[in-house]
């Protein structure tokens, strides 16, 4: 996927909305693979304030407009969750309205933009190097959730169908080698047949749900550990980010991806399959900071099934990446050649990496 292109008047586009001040400069921000972020900093009485611009993608986000309605409805009912708190405007994302009151901007290109409010003194991270930065985002990761238990109805906007479905994910991949459109499936057997041995796991989550043994939640269905600011000075995880995926889904879903966002000190892209591991005390710090936020409403079936979700959820983000590939890159933004495909190839020993150690996450999880 080509990023937006860099010659955007960032100027009009921060002008767009009800911010005090002269546009100074923005810069780009962050490390995600599907938006486009940007850093602004204005000029208000002599003071420098920052704020986060962001383009929603419209190639995977097709209707903006549920996206925000999700994200404003959510941040919401988070304010009023925060309203006594002293440090309420750094434990939420706060919108900018537009100076018409919008919740987003329309580009002369029709790109939806959205403004927030720039958090100070905290920072994401991609790569975990301590077993309390674990504890502390999957505890905001679970308060989070459990803060949008009582979130009034209706039904949040699935702004993703079947974002965590893996069996379609799988049938998805299934589609990509056989259409073949780029030329590339030749090169991936090896990948192919890994995916398609566990053909099984991929329905584990989802049977469940069936059968009513695991309830559908509010979740953030993108919780890689750098989506939680950890406080600069005290390592708190202070505030949820990056909220386009906020919909129904399952609570494991959630688990799932820390686990795999953070069990592992290589990226998700590590070229040197050697080096992925699964580092236990790691793990058995996101189930403590997970069970401290979480653990009042999670059923039994849903604790019994924590080890089983981070494996599920690292080999489903593995098919994606490799149907992305298949597909010619269409999805995940890519900075080298076969970007997508060195993912895939990261992912699935991560995957082989827990399994090796499924017995001993399972009991973690039930201690």
């Amino acid at each position: 996927m080509t990023a937006h292109p860099l010659t955007l008047d960032l100027a009009a586009i921060g002008g767009a909305f009800d911010l005090p001040g002269t546009f100074i400069a923005a810069e780009r921000y962050g490390s995600g693979h599907i938006n486009d972020t940007y850093a602004a900093r204005f000029r208000h009485a002599d003071v420098e304030r920052r704020y986060i611009l962001q383009r929603i993608n419209p190639q995977v986000f097709r209707d903006a407009g549920a996206v925000m309605e999700n994200v404003d409805r959510v941040l919401a009912h988070l304010r009023s969750k925060l309203a006594n708190h002293p440090d309420a405007a750094r434990r939420a994302l706060t919108l900018v309205p537009t100076r018409n009151g919008e919740r987003a901007f329309r580009d002369s290109d029709g790109a939806t933009w959205r403004c927030y409010h720039f958090i100070g003194g905290a920072s994401s991270h991609d790569i975990l190097t301590r077993p309390d930065q674990a504890r502390q985002a999957a505890a905001a990761f679970g308060a989070f959730q459990r803060q949008l238990l009582d979130l009034p109805g209706p039904r949040l906007r699935e702004t993703l169908p079947d974002f965590h479905n893996t069996p379609r994910r799988l049938d998805a991949l299934a589609r990509a080698v056989a259409d073949d459109r780029v030329g590339r499936a030749r090169a991936c057997g090896r990948e192919i047949d890994f995916a398609l041995a566990r053909s099984t796991l991929a329905g584990e989550l989802v049977k469940r749900h069936a059968a009513g043994l695991l309830p559908e939640r509010i979740t953030h269905n993108d919780t890689k550990l750098n989506n939680v600011l950890l406080d600069d000075v005290t390592g708190e995880g202070l505030c949820v980010i990056d909220l386009d995926t906020v919909m129904p889904g399952l609570a494991l879903y959630d688990f799932g991806d820390m686990v795999r966002t953070a069990v592992s000190a290589a990226p998700e892209d590590a070229d040197d399959l050697d080096a992925i591991t699964v580092r236990m005390p790691f793990y058995a710090a996101l189930v403590e900071g997970y069970l401290s936020s979480a653990g009042s409403f999670l059923t039994r079936d849903e604790r019994a099934c924590l080890a089983l979700s981070g494996r599920l959820i690292t080999y489903e983000i593995g098919l994606r990446f490799l149907t992305d590939h298949l597909q010619g890159d269409v999805y995940f933004q890519i900075h080298r050649p076969a970007h997508n495909l060195i993912r895939a190839r990261a992912q699935f020993r991560l995957v082989e990496a827990i399994e090796a150690r499924l017995d001993e996450m399972n009991a973690l999880a039930k201690a």
